[in-house]
């Protein structure tokens, strides 16, 4: 089964931004991908890491993993995938913080996002 890692920066703002029962409605639909892992929009790909969104309401949840695992691989084959959400944002501000994953992706790769 595949593992859904949230970093601690982006568990913060979901607590802050929402309340109790809409967070865990988050964190509920966050960990659905470790069900259905190829749920999700893909938005770019940066070497073999994919960048894909889910949505609540008029927020968007950004996550990254293997692109190459997701795209070949069956559900029953994503064992040892690890799905890692790393951002939100609002509808006005998606493309600012889709572009801030990428340019991070590039400079520092996945590592930059503990």
């Amino acid at each position: 089964m595949p593992k859904v890692h949230i970093t601690e920066s982006l568990f913060k703002k979901i607590r802050k931004t929402f309340n109790t029962t809409e967070a865990n409605k988050v964190i509920n639909l966050i960990e659905t991908l470790e069900k259905n892992p190829k749920k999700g929009k893909e938005l770019s790909c940066i070497g073999n890491i994919i960048i894909k969104e889910i949505k609540y309401n008029s927020y968007r949840f950004y996550f990254i993993t293997d692109g190459y695992k997701i795209k070949v691989l069956k559900i029953d084959e994503l064992k040892d995938l690890i799905i890692k959400f790393i951002e939100m944002s609002s509808k006005n501000n998606q493309q600012k913080v889709i572009n801030q994953i990428k340019n991070v992706l590039r400079k520092i790769g996945e590592g930059g996002f503990d």
